[in-house]
């Protein structure tokens, strides 16, 4: 089984669900997907119902078609869709992928829910998968994913300049970050003491 098929299986801990995404994810998705705070740093903005109906089924689209393997992340204490990230740019020859793609509706954000997932994630690229780098790319005005990032113990490598185009035409400065191999049981055991509070502004 290659990286693409095995990639795409449920994970789960006490605190989140993460499913490969189905149509039937279709509704729970856009109840939490209609907040234009959600794609402030992000490469697509949702603002209107077509706006949304293209971005789901890119979902679709690239989890069928093995451009990433797209989760749908449930919150297990309210039993509702959170949000979503995705493995992607899968270079299995090379042992590197990346985690991304990732956002939260409202309710979800500074609850543990993004900690949880990325945990859920990263395990199952490094024990599961094999993978010897997991890779992170931001927004580099995105403050606070630069600070989760850097809080669930991913090491910052430098800012590629005008990495790509963002909604409104302006030129995003792409921060990236990873976890490697070595790095991964130093990692696991800061993860597993759960989320840190949040850093003041």
């Amino acid at each position: 089984m290659n990286w693409t098929e095995n990639a795409a299986a449920a994970l789960e801990n006490h605190r989140v669900l993460l499913r490969p995404v189905t149509e039937a994810d279709r509704e729970g998705v856009r109840a939490v997907a209609m907040d234009p705070d959600i794609w402030r740093y992000f490469v697509s903005a949702v603002e209107t119902d077509a706006d949304f109906e293209g971005f789901f089924a890119a979902m679709l689209d690239d989890h069928a078609a093995g451009r990433r393997a797209v989760y749908v992340i449930t919150d297990k204490e309210s039993g509702r869709i959170a949000g979503s990230m995705s493995f992607g740019n899968m270079a299995e020859a090379d042992r590197r992928l990346e985690i991304g793609w990732s956002w939260l509706g409202r309710d979800f954000r500074g609850k543990g829910v993004n900690h949880w997932a990325k945990t859920l994630l990263l395990q199952h690229a490094f024990e599961v998968l094999g993978a010897e780098r997991v890779e992170f790319k931001t927004d580099v005005l995105n403050v606070q994913a630069r600070r989760g990032l850097a809080n669930i113990g991913a090491t910052e490598e430098g800012t590629l300049r005008s990495f790509n185009f963002m909604p409104g035409g302006r030129r995003r400065d792409a921060v990236f970050y990873s976890v490697l191999r070595a790095e991964w049981p130093g990692v696991k055991a800061n993860l597993s003491a759960g989320p840190k509070a949040a850093l003041p502004a």
